[in-house]
């Protein structure tokens, strides 16, 4: 079986920028483990033909082509991070090849969002694929996405591994700055203050904002003033002149006693390893996310509402800020003496999400097997 999986290549692009570019490579490593796939291949539908520099050593392997290019190449087509081309789509189908709709995002807002808030976003036929493949946390969405795009939809596996993060971090160690939890609660408390929260959550959708932790981080504050001896709210500056956004802020205590900071864009490793000693997040139908695995790596508190998460981090219930605050707190009081076993939780789930452990090989082995049926590809249709 041949593969090839589409990508969306950019001038200036980072793994950093979402964590789709690194699940494109997750993914073909996984497929390049199994015994019956021949080969895997991008299909960039981008601008520059080429991965990012910090892809390239992860994609030994992996040839990048064009879809024309492609044609003759694959028997699979995974659509995942670029739309690909209907015509050349229902070509690929006529020609007995099977196409895969690999949905990462929320399908649910990413459908209501771009029309109730007037964004532009590409659409797609429904009727183009044979499947559509969605990861857990979005298996409500099934019977939508089947009606939507009238094929069988299936859930498969989230995978994760370090191997990004860490190069990161070695790259930021070569810089001085070293990317790990700090126990020293001692030390911080001389300094007059308690753990310096960061909140990464991207603010361009509902599903992943920082207003909950944000609260979080002020309940916290409120009832212990040696707590949190700040607080940094990231992808914010494109909201900072917004009258709600700024009626949240001036309301909270830590932005009038002047602990608070707003930041753009930055990667977690580099700005934990300088600024920040925890994490609080929030999300929305969206509780598997990468930059949740990326702090727990780093054995910092991860305070979260996700409850695929609940068994590792600070786990709070839903909309739940006094939670939340509590669980901050916990965290404060207690993380340095319990580290062994919080680490010990967090690696539990770096082993579910492996992509090379066994449950998650058979489990898209499996589901390619049943797309393919008894189909015996060829070079040539």
């Amino acid at each position: 079986m041949r593969i090839g999986i589409s990508a969306l290549s950019r001038a200036g692009q980072s793994i950093w920028q979402n964590g789709l570019g690194q699940n494109v490579i997750f993914f073909a490593q996984l497929l390049l483990r199994l015994p019956f796939v021949q080969s895997v291949v991008l299909i960039d539908v981008g601008s520059e033909r080429k991965l990012p520099c910090d892809l390239e050593r992860f994609a030994a392997g992996v040839r990048i082509l064009t879809q024309q290019e492609a044609t003759d190449e694959v028997d699979v087509i995974v659509e995942m991070a670029g739309a690909l081309d209907n015509e050349w789509l229902d070509l690929m189908r006529a020609r007995g090849r099977k196409v895969v709709y690999y949905c990462c995002g929320q399908p649910y807002v990413a459908l209501v969002e771009s029309a109730v808030f007037e964004r532009q976003v590409s659409t797609t036929r429904p009727d183009r694929c044979d499947e559509v493949w969605l990861l857990p946390k979005d298996h409500l969405m099934q019977p939508m996405m089947r009606t939507m795009h009238r094929c069988p939809v299936h859930v498969v596996p989230f995978i994760w591994h370090a191997g990004f993060l860490d190069v990161r971090i070695a790259e930021a160690a070569g810089y001085g700055v070293r990317y790990g939890y700090d126990s020293g609660r001692e030390a911080r408390e001389k300094l007059g203050g308690g753990l310096r929260v960061a909140i990464f959550e991207p603010n361009i959708s509902v599903v992943k904002a920082s207003s909950i932790p944000m609260l979080i981080c002020d309940e916290a504050y409120r009832a212990d003033r040696s707590s949190v001896s700040a607080m940094h709210a990231l992808n914010t500056f494109h909201m900072k002149d917004h009258r709600t956004m700024l009626y949240l802020a001036n309301s909270l205590d830590l932005v009038r006693e002047h602990r608070a900071t707003f930041h753009g864009r930055h990667d977690i490793v580099g700005f934990m390893g300088q600024h920040a000693d925890a994490v609080v997040a929030h999300q929305w139908g969206n509780d598997q996310n990468y930059s949740y695995l990326d702090a727990l790596y780093g054995d910092y508190p991860l305070i979260h509402n996700s409850p695929w998460l609940a068994d590792a981090g600070y786990y709070y219930p839903g909309f739940d800020a006094l939670a939340g605050a509590s669980q901050l707190l916990e965290a404060v009081r207690h993380h340095d003496a319990r580290i062994d076993d919080y680490r010990a939780r967090s690696r539990a789930v770096f082993e579910a999400v492996n992509p090379f452990n066994e449950a998650n090989l058979e489990g898209y082995a499996t589901r390619l097997q049943a797309l393919a049926g008894n189909k015996a590809w060829g070079n040539a249709a």
